[in-house]
């Protein structure tokens, strides 16, 4: 392998490993949440509710990501990867929403990706490209 190619690869492990992060968060949150609602569901019987579970879930992931882009360009993940999203015009959180849609489930992200590689730069997906922003690498 070339060295561009093994910069990319580089950047793309990165990226993977910033996000097996920022999920693990996402799913230590939800489990606490679990726990704290459970007795309470179970004590009123409305175990009905778990149906919503993932809708939850998806809020949570879309609220996490959203938020922390939008606000510092920056997820927990990213920051410990040193990655951040760039916009030439400034990161603002309708900008954190787009490109974060896929991230709901997993079949979305993948082929995010791969419209990525077929249409994009190979260092961006599919959404970055719609919502002009880029993942890039960072020093602190």
């Amino acid at each position: 392998m070339n060295e561009t190619s093994d910069k990319v690869q580089n950047f793309w492990i990165k990226r993977f490993l910033a996000l097996i992060i920022d999920m693990g968060i996402l799913t230590l949150l939800l489990w606490i949440i679990t726990v704290i609602a459970y007795p309470l569901i179970a004590a009123a019987n409305a175990f009905a509710i778990l149906n919503y579970w993932s809708l939850l879930a998806a809020f949570l992931i879309m609220g996490y990501f959203t938020y922390m882009e939008g606000k510092d360009s920056v997820t927990m993940g990213k920051s410990i990867m040193k990655l951040r999203v760039n916009s030439v015009d400034g990161m603002n959180y309708k900008k954190a929403f787009l490109r974060n849609l896929s991230k709901i489930l997993w079949i979305p992200l993948i082929l995010d990706v791969i419209l990525g590689f077929l249409f994009g730069d190979s260092n961006d997906r599919y959404l970055d490209k719609i919502s002009k922003t880029a993942v890039v690498p960072f020093e602190n």
